[in-house]
């Protein structure tokens, strides 16, 4: 089954995963638990507990109408295809890992200010580039 994988700190890819509980369980470490916040035929597979267990902070999510923060998903999580007839999860269609690359493609870090909780998009190149640079890649 290929789903998108998004972990704290890190650009989203693809993965390919047996699908089986688990597998999923061992990449979220622990209970899994699915949300469905999109309007797509998608699950959002995460740690049941993982703001109890205090897993770092990853990704928020946005109401898409007003684009407001209304959660942060904490700890690495994935996306599957979780059609509305079957019992079981699927593959993410091609689009679909696209759209979602793309959704997911920024990782965040979130700050408290006068009381509410802000999400701060990470600069991935500038530590692409001093990586490059550190290694002598570029």
């Amino acid at each position: 089954m290929k789903v998108l994988l998004i972990e704290p700190h890190k650009p989203p890819y693809p993965l390919e995963i047996d699908g089986i509980l688990d597998e999923m369980k061992k990449i979220v470490g622990g209970i899994i638990q699915a949300v469905y916040p999109f309007s797509d035929p998608v699950a959002l597979i995460c740690n049941d507990e993982g703001k109890l267990l205090g897993l770092p902070l990853n990704r928020a999510l946005y109401h898409p109408e007003t684009g407001e923060m209304y959660d942060i998903i904490a700890g690495t999580f994935f996306l599957c295809g979780a059609p509305p007839d079957a019992d079981h999860f699927t593959s993410l269609t091609d689009s679909q890992l696209e759209k979602y690359t793309q959704y997911f493609r920024t990782p965040e870090s979130f700050m408290r200010i006068n009381g509410q909780i802000i999400a701060i998009p990470e600069q991935l190149e500038h530590k692409t580039e001093n990586y490059e640079k550190m290694n002598g890649t570029r």
